[in-house]
Formats: C-alpha cells, sequence, structure tokens
C-alpha cells in the first residue's frame, strides 16, 4: 500500500505496519534484485572514464589519471559510506531542507527489517557519487598534484552530496517544490561540469596549451577514448534504466522504455556531431567531436529518460550533442583549460537536460515521477519549466562556488599546481615512476638536469614494458659477444699478418734457389704493359714498393 503526500514524498506500509518506510528503502525482492544489478553494471563507468580521460591526455600522463580515477573509488567511497550518504538521505531529527543529518557509517544490523534495501540503496548511490568525481578528475589533468587530488578526492563527496540530497532527498526544497531528474542531469552530471569548470579555471592551462592557438591538442591514444566511449555507453543503459528504481508494478515498462529512449538520444547526437565534424573540418571526422557529441546526447537525455517519445529523444539528443561541440572551443577561447571537454559535455548538456525535462516531460502514469505534471511543450505549463530552471542556477552556483572553496583551502595545504619541471617529465613519471619511452622523457631529463638536482631517482627508472632482471642478462650476454667478436677480430688479423709473412719468404726462397731468376735492373720504360703468353709478372703482385727491393725478381 502506498500513500502519496501533497508534497511529493512517498511512504509505504506494505511490509512493516510498524513504523513508515522512507521512499528511498521502499524496494520488494525483485526490486532489490533490479537495484543491485544497476549499481555493478553502473561502476564499470568508472572503466569507463578511465580509458577515456587516459586517451585524450598525453602518454606521460595516462597511468596518473588512472590512479586518479581508483582514489575516486577508493577515497571518494569510503567518504560517501563515512558521511556522504547520511547527507543526502539521512533520516536525523536534525534534518532540514538544505541538508540531511543521519545514517552517517551506515551498518543495518542483522534484524533490521529494512537491512536489504539500505544496502541495496547504498550501493546504488554511491555508485553514482564515484561517477560525479571522475567526472571533475579528467579537466583536472596534466597539471594537478596527485596529492593535493586525493585530498580534494576525499572531500569532493560534500560537493555531490549535498545536492543530490536537494534532489533527491525526502527532505530537498528542490524536491518538494517538485523538481524532475530521473538519474542525475542535474545532481550527477551539472555538479561534476560545474566543478570540472572550476578546477579547470583554478589550476590555470598546461604548460604552452595556447602557445600555438586553441586547437586541440593530440590524443595520446584515440582507441582508448573510443574504447571508453562504448564503456560508457554500456553503463549508461543501467545508469538510466535502473533508476526506475525496480521493476515492480509498472517500473519494468519504464525501464525498458528508459534503455530505448537513452539509446535514440546517442543516435541523435552522434548523427548531429558527425555532420557538423565534416563540416568544420572540410570532410573529416573528428575523433573528439564524434566522442563526445555522443557523450552530451547521453547526459542531455538523462534527466527525463522515460519520460520523452522517441523522436523528442532525438531532438535532445541533438541539440545536447551541438551545445558540447560548439562550447568546447568557447571554453578554449577563455583559456580554461579542459582537457576532456569534461564543462562541457557535462556542465553545459546537463543544463539542457534538466530543462528539457520542463518542455518535453510527459506524465509517467501511474508512476508519481513528476507528481502529475507535464512539460510546457505538452499543455502542461509554466511551473515544471521554472522549477527546473530554479534547480540549474542553484546546482551551478553549488557546484562553482563550493570547488573553488574547496581547491582554496587544499591549496593553503598542498599545492594543487605541480611543479613545472614535473609538469614537463610528466605525472606519470615524477609521482608514480612510470617511464615511457619514444615520448620525449629522456630529453627532457637531459634539459632539466641542469636545473635540478632531484632527478637523480627517476633518471633511474627504467622504461614501461621492460624487465630490469631480463634486461641486466640481456646487456650481460651482449657484452659477451661483444668480447667475443673483439677476439675473432683480433685473431683473424693475426693470422693475415702470418699469412703475408710466410708468403714473403716463398718468395724469396725462390728467387734463390732457381737459376733463371736474375737480377735485373730495368726502368719503367723497358716494363712490358702485356706479358707475353706463358709469362707473367711478380710486380703485379708485389706493389710499387717492391720494385726499391735489391731482392724483387723480374720473372720472364
Amino acid at each position: 500500500m502506498e500513500n502519496s503526500t501533497g508534497s511529493g514524498l512517498k511512504f509505504s506500509f506494505a511490509r512493516n505496519s510498524s513504523y513508515v518506510i522512507p521512499g528511498v528503502y521502499d524496494l520488494s525482492v525483485e526490486d532489490t534484485n533490479w537495484v543491485l544489478t544497476s549499481s555493478f553494471i553502473i561502476f564499470t563507468m568508472q572503466t569507463g572514464f578511465g580509458m577515456l580521460e587516459s586517451g585524450c591526455v598525453s602518454v606521460k600522463n595516462e597511468v596518473n589519471i588512472m590512479m586518479k580515477n581508483v582514489i575516486d573509488i577508493v577515497l571518494g567511497g569510503f567518504t560517501y559510506w563515512l558521511f556522504g550518504y547520511g547527507m543526502s538521505f539521512g533520516r536525523g531529527p536534525l534534518t532540514n531542507p538544505f541538508i540531511a543529518i543521519g545514517d552517517f557509517l551506515i551498518d543495518p544490523s542483522v534484524g533490521d527489517p529494512l537491512m536489504g534495501p539500505i544496502f541495496a540503496a547504498f550501493l546504488f548511490q554511491l555508485s553514482f557519487s564515484t561517477t560525479a568525481t571522475t567526472i571533475v578528475s579528467g579537466a583536472m589533468a596534466e597539471r594537478c598534484n596527485f596529492k593535493a587530488y586525493c585530498i580534494f578526492s576525499f572531500l569532493n563527496t560534500a560537493v555531490y552530496c549535498i545536492p543530490a540530497g536537494w534532489v533527491w532527498g525526502e527532505h530537498g526544497f528542490l524536491h518538494n517544490l517538485g523538481c524532475v531528474d530521473i538519474a542525475g542531469s542535474g545532481p550527477v552530471h551539472l555538479i561534476g561540469g560545474s566543478a570540472a569548470f572550476a578546477s579547470a579555471m583554478m589550476l590555470g592551462p598546461r604548460m604552452g596549451r595556447y602557445d600555438d592557438g586553441i586547437d586541440p591538442l593530440p590524443l595520446g591514444n584515440p582507441v582508448n577514448a573510443c574504447m571508453g566511449l562504448f564503456v560508457l555507453w554500456w553503463g549508461w543503459l543501467a545508469f538510466n534504466s535502473g533508476s526506475t528504481y525496480g521493476v515492480s508494478g509498472a517500473k519494468w515498462q519504464y525501464a525498458a522504455r528508459a534503455a530505448v529512449i537513452t539509446m535514440m538520444g546517442s543516435f541523435g547526437g552522434g548523427t548531429s556531431s558527425v555532420m557538423y565534424s565534416m563540416f568544420k573540418n572540410d570532410g573529416r571526422m573528428d575523433v573528439v567531436d564524434l566522442i563526445n557529441g555522443i557523450l552530451g546526447a547521453l547526459v542531455s537525455i538523462t534527466a527525463g529518460c522515460f519520460l520523452y517519445h522517441a523522436w523528442e529523444a532525438i531532438v535532445i539528443g541533438i541539440i545536447g550533442s551541438l551545445l558540447t561541440c560548439l562550447t568546447m572551443p568557447l571554453f578554449d577561447k577563455m583559456a580554461v583549460d579542459d582537457p576532456v571537454g569534461a564543462s562541457s559535455v557535462h556542465g553545459v548538456s546537463g543544463i539542457w537536460g534538466v530543462i528539457a525535462v520542463g518542455l518535453f516531460a510527459d506524465n509517467p502514469v501511474p508512476l508519481t515521477t513528476t507528481n502529475g505534471r507535464r512539460g510546457l511543450f505538452k499543455g502542461g505549463g509554466w511551473y515544471l519549466l521554472g522549477v527546473q530552471s530554479l534547480s540549474v542556477l542553484c546546482l551551478c552556483a553549488w557546484g562553482v562556488l563550493s570547488t573553488f572553496a574547496l581547491l582554496w583551502m587544499i591549496n593553503k595545504i598542498v599545492p594543487i599546481r605541480m611543479d613545472p619541471n614535473e609538469e614537463l617529465l610528466g605525472a606519470d613519471l615524477m609521482e608514480h615512476h612510470v617511464r615511457h619511452g619514444q615520448i620525449g622523457i629522456s630529453r627532457a631529463l637531459s634539459a632539466l638536469a641542469p636545473l635540478k638536482t632531484d632527478l637523480v631517482e627517476v633518471k633511474e627508472v627504467p622504461k614501461i614494458g621492460m624487465n630490469p632482471g631480463h634486461e641486466n642478462y640481456i646487456d650481460a650476454m651482449k657484452m659477451a659477444e661483444i668480447k667475443l667478436q673483439s677476439w675473432r677480430d683480433y685473431g683473424e688479423e693475426k693470422v693475415r699478418e702470418a699469412s703475408a709473412k710466410k708468403s714473403t719468404r716463398k718468395l724469396s726462397d725462390l728467387a734463390r734457389a732457381v737459376p733463371i731468376f736474375r737480377r735485373r735492373t730495368q726502368t719503367q720504360g723497358e716494363i712490358s704493359s702485356e706479358a707475353p703468353r706463358g709469362t707473367f709478372t711478380v710486380s703485379q703482385q708485389v706493389g710499387e714498393s717492391g720494385k726499391e727491393n735489391p731482392n724483387f725478381a723480374w720473372v720472364d
């Protein structure tokens, strides 16, 4: 039995008549199965983000960006359990419309009738939280101090969790006003994109980024970037379909609709980004335009993923894709260096995704997702569009200002920007002792050696893909081969010298032993250039120096 209050809060008395079950824990067994499975798939999006971001940065920073994605789960996940979940969905007496307080260090006992739903809800929301933090890592790539980023990842949970409570928590003021965001265009992507914009501004551009204009830098590994897109695409289906929060009742129908509408939006975005890129580049397809165009469309469709018709999803995806592709160079003109375009993909497209609900949303009967309201184009009036616009304003302001404040505080403890010399050498070498070959690291080490005295250690770091133990054996074998070849050359030289001396003695003995040989002193003019048949000239074999030798014999 479900009961909905006028404010849109949902409660249930179905499984326990002694107390009210909050909507976030109102999960049947089949709903819990759906939520858990979706959570597992959403976690694979971390792989997609890591591959995409590592493919977009220079090779000497690709390991560093993957380490940041690991840190986002380890530290970000830990703090989400410590306090993040409680700030979004806590049920304490001090909970207010701005922040929830309670359920920190959540760990229900075995006898709690809500143990299963609580754990399922926590895992699902955890997967969203780590995604929001990972969005920021790409914008800070190639020049952020790794230690400072670890602190940022540890504390950035609060940047996401407080506004997530505004939109999804039963206490949240935006939720109570009727804000609709099914899967997180606002709380996840807009907050992540706003934080990415703020962090990129505060860090400043990479060294030399705009020395030759605003054209994009070469990708470190385009194949990795494309593979990352495919993994994100896969995860996005669980991201959106899983946000029906179950498959009981009519939820399974809207879960199926969410999956199809998600794909339709990506089709529209992909098509428009192909056309845009070919028009801009005289018929050539740019990898970044296509990848980010598709991702921008997916972000745009997320807020209302089962509230649209197919053709509406295509239109929303097209607009989201074009907004992404058009704003990336605008941010570069502002000298906001975002290596992966997170500010455009998640920020700008996130804004459009939230507003699109106010324009195109249907009322998903019998679900109470929109509280019976429709979008402006569906005859629902201006109210929903106004609430969605207010949400955009609140989320943008919070994302930018809170990130600025957090990074400012961290910078007082640990510099958030890498040392310029370390930036030239790359974070992989300086932060993780991973040395790549054939990308200019040795050249940079040689150039910086006179300027820095602490490069001795990193100079000895072996290049990746090498087994130092094997290399030592191979070097020893090569040295032995060189020595062996030297001895062979020396032996062959001695043999030639001995042969030459032996041949000289034989000719001398022959001249003394045969009477026909006699010494003759002939001039050069007397020597015939063509020897008669049956004779030979020794001078051709002995050489010019033999003519001055008194033992030299002319043989006719």
